[in-house]
């Protein structure tokens, strides 16, 4: 990578906002967010149910338009952009829906729906052009050119999601939000779309936002990982940083809760208590504070600014002394 393309990002998202609702009481799905992506990295986004992940990665391909704030891909303004440029820039953002049995037309045999993204952009002259790059597509994610004269309700869940990946790719995309791709899959199938998705993030030098909550595959898949906790970025940091020494308090109850295989390993803070507050009527000052066991008078008094507490890692909250 050359030096240049290390210093200009490929998404820059600057002060984002998305809310929902009545403007004297709106919903605060996404509240004053900030990160960049390098290009060919893949950045996590985790935190609970409710904190905004999907709104956040919507939001990022213009899929819901944001209340305020900038998202910057090659440094160009997307949500200022137009409808036809928008068109124009589908092509090069894409996403894997969560849902894959919602995702896809189960009125359209596979082949259509792959051969809709062709069509649209004009990615393939004529007909014997179209249907190869369709058997292309199909072979990319381990299925067979057979399976798309198919209709969706005719695949596993997994396979299903391995068409909404082809689709993603039809277009070949530079960026692609990965919105919990695994959620609605059985256990035993997520390792296999877990390494197709890092086979051909490797083979195709893609760029990802990887949504999800499940934390052992983040620190597997991403190379940064990004903390949301309703709606505001907790904490930023590479991703073995993270999981080695979480900072933030939000952080380390996550890593608390997730499961622990190994018995003899050192003990972890008790996870946390309580549900997520209503991003409706979230709490003055660290939204944080309501749940966190290090909570202070002046955590209620003002939101902590995302800072640069060691060099590459990022953290949103007054106690510094924690960090040391």
């Amino acid at each position: 990578m050359h030096q240049e393309e290390q210093q200009q990002p490929l998404i820059e998202v600057r002060q984002l906002k998305r809310y929902f609702g009545d403007a004297r009481k709106p919903v605060r799905a996404v509240d004053d967010v900030s990160f960049t992506i390098q290009p060919g990295e893949t950045l996590g986004l985790v935190g609970e149910s409710g904190s905004g992940k999907s709104t956040l990665g919507r939001s990022l391909l213009r899929l819901i338009d944001p209340s305020a704030g900038q998202v910057l891909y090659r440094g160009e303004d997307i949500t200022r952009a137009g409808s036809g440029r928008m068109r124009e820039l589908r092509r090069k953002l894409q996403i894997i829906f969560q849902d894959p049995y919602a995702s896809l037309n189960p009125k359209m045999r596979i082949a259509d729906i792959l051969g809709e993204a062709l069509d649209t952009h004009g990615l393939a002259k004529g007909r014997e052009a179209r249907a190869a790059r369709i058997a292309e597509l199909l072979d990319l994610v381990g299925l067979r050119p057979e399976h798309g004269t198919r209709f969706p309700h005719e695949f596993s869940g997994g396979q299903r999601q391995r068409i909404g990946v082809a689709r993603a790719l039809a277009v070949e995309p530079e960026f692609i939000v990965a919105d919990e791709p695994l959620s609605a899959l059985d256990v035993s199938i997520q390792s296999q779309v877990v390494n197709l998705l890092c086979d051909l993030r490797e083979r195709f030098k893609l760029t990802m936002l990887f949504i999800s909550h499940d934390l052992d595959v983040v620190e597997y898949l991403c190379d940064r990982v990004v903390v949301l906790y309703l709606g505001r970025v907790m904490e930023v940091a590479e991703t073995e940083a993270l999981y080695a020494q979480p900072l933030h308090p939000y952080t380390r109850a996550l890593l608390a809760a997730s499961p622990q295989p190994d018995p003899e390993a050192p003990h972890r803070p008790v996870p946390l208590q309580g549900d997520i507050p209503s991003p409706m009527n979230p709490p003055s000052g660290c939204v944080f504070r309501t749940r966190c066991p290090q909570a202070q008078a002046r955590c209620a008094e003002a939101i902590p600014p995302l800072t640069e507490v060691r060099p590459g890692r990022f953290s949103a909250c007054w106690r510094q002394e924690l960090f040391v």
